[in-house]
């Protein structure tokens, strides 16, 4: 492929969520777009892998807001995915289960008025806190406009330091003493690798919010969604390259970007520039110099979220049962303290799901299991590289390291599911640098950049940049996830086209 005799109107920087929306986005409208990806896969954290012909997800292992008339359903209907991708409602009586390792269980119900009513039974004398509880999250969606698909005015949520400030871990200390409800109510803030002492409130509200309107899996894994974005874009005549690096570019005498150089020495022509990189990446590509001096710090100083080591497990041909929910599973009485861990201690906490797949309702192909790792524990194979498209080889020492950490979680997942290792038939797993290698984070950061109650305006990111013709997308703009992903990509869409049109066709999609 040549590009030299072209000059796109956007030329898009990694085939995440955020990329390709932005590219559908634009395409839709009329404008010449082209996405370069890296690897060999689209989707950043929508690809997915095989072992033992079993499909496990990277990075999507359930979806929320789906149900009809929800926020990202209509979202996807506006991209035509809606008929196109094979979904899997979660249990509504129990969608994620907590469990304690004193065997006690609690579950999360769909729907608000199950929710309450499936916590009541559990917690009897608590209802005045599970309803303020509940009127509190939907109050605080009801704040973020494009949550709600409202036309957006002038002001944004960031206006709104008093809600950005709340605690998560506080407020819900501050309408119940029960211990036990507290750790339920946030049990599942592995959705957000959550701190005690920074997690802000409207976090925990948005992410809890939208599983609770509709939490779905993907039938045979989440790449579907790439599949099917890429595929509509390339009908509206956009592009899409893979293996195609972006490490650097050339300006003008105004200081705007007039190409994008690959690693393969070739130069891509555009108007505009969309980065779906993590900012950090995006200034190493563009050039600190392009950057104020201020900014660069701030970017490069601000703490990513935890990063994970991912266990894979493939069954043997009907040996377990599939789970229609998820399992987050707590060794320790704090759940907000799993995420502190040391080796002795390895995991505290674990994150569990049988992959839906559509050879089998009954039983479960796979299992993956998912815990807290710092990018530190890999820091020593930190300078080495292994993807598909870039082949490495990160030694013996190394997978030693992962083989001992499997074994470790095996045993683990023995204790709480007697039986389940006479029931394995191979074991894989992913580490820190994995996630590093594919997603582009530098640390592999499962969620972007930390946001911070304690200091909201320094961990947002605008989408906007001092270079002129230069816009940001991706997790750390808005939100992570695919709601928050999809969200931030109109965001960043709105600096091009008239945003109450554009929110207008999606209400009317």
């Amino acid at each position: 492929m040549s590009f030299n005799k072209k000059e796109y109107d956007f030329v898009i920087i990694g085939s995440g969520l955020g990329g390709l929306a932005c590219a559908y986005i634009l395409a839709s409208e009329g404008y010449r777009v082209v996405v370069l990806e890296k690897n060999h896969q689209i989707g950043g954290n929508l690809q997915v892998f095989s072992r033992d012909k079993c499909i496990f997800d990277t990075g999507v292992h359930y979806i929320g807001s789906l149900d009809e008339g929800e926020n990202l359903h209509q979202f996807f209907k506006y991209f035509g995915l809606i008929g196109k991708l094979k979904l899997k409602k979660l249990d509504e009586d129990g969608f994620d289960v907590i469990r304690f390792n004193d065997g006690k269980t609690f579950k999360h119900a769909q729907g608000y008025d199950n929710f309450k009513k499936t916590l009541l039974k559990d917690f009897p004398d608590e209802a005045a806190a599970i309803n303020e509880y509940c009127n509190k999250l939907q109050a605080t969606c009801l704040d973020f406009h494009l949550y709600n698909l409202k036309t957006i005015t002038t002001s944004t949520h960031l206006d709104n330091l008093d809600l950005l400030s709340i605690n998560a871990y506080d407020y819900i200390a501050s309408i119940t003493s029960n211990k036990l409800l507290q750790n339920v109510l946030a049990g599942t803030n592995g959705l957000y690798a959550g701190i005690k002492e920074s997690t802000p409130w409207y976090v925990h509200a948005l992410v809890i919010n939208s599983y609770l309107i509709g939490a779905y899996r993907l039938e045979d894994g989440g790449s579907q969604i790439a599949i099917h974005l890429s595929k509509s874009i390339r009908e509206m005549k956009g592009e899409i390259y893979k293996r195609k690096e972006v490490v650097g570019a050339n300006y003008n005498e105004v200081g705007k970007i007039s190409e994008v150089i690959l690693s393969t020495g070739e130069t891509v022509r555009g108007k505009h520039f969309i980065s779906n990189a993590h900012p950090s990446t995006t200034i190493d590509i563009f050039g600190e110099d392009k950057f104020l001096k201020a900014y660069t710090k701030r970017v490069q100083n601000l703490e990513n979220s935890s990063s994970s080591f991912i266990v894979h497990i493939v069954f043997k041909e009907k040996s377990f049962p599939y789970l229609n929910y998820n399992i987050y599973q707590f060794k320790t009485d704090d759940v907000w303290d799993s995420i502190n861990y040391t080796q002795e201690n390895w995991p505290k906490a674990y994150f569990a799901c049988t992959p839906a797949s559509s050879k089998s309702k009954k039983f479960a192909e796979s299992m993956s299991v998912m815990v807290y790792m710092d990018s530190e524990e890999t820091k020593k194979w930190a300078n080495t590289k292994n993807t598909i498209a870039n082949k490495g080889d990160r030694g013996k020492d190394y997978k030693e390291f992962k083989h001992q950490k499997e074994q470790k979680i095996i045993d683990v997942l023995e204790e709480d599911f007697p039986g389940i290792k006479s029931k394995i038939k191979s074991v894989h797993s992913s580490t820190p640098l994995t996630f590093r290698d594919y997603i582009g984070d530098k640390t592999g950061a499962m969620y972007g950049i930390i946001r911070d109650c304690n200091n909201p305006i320094k961990t947002s990111i605008n989408s906007k940049t001092k270079i002129k013709n230069l816009s940001l997308t991706g997790q750390n703009i808005v939100l992570h996830g695919i709601l928050g992903v999809t969200i931030g990509a109109f965001v960043t869409c709105f600096e091009f086209l008239d945003k109450h049109q554009l929110i207008n066709k999606v209400k009317n999609s």
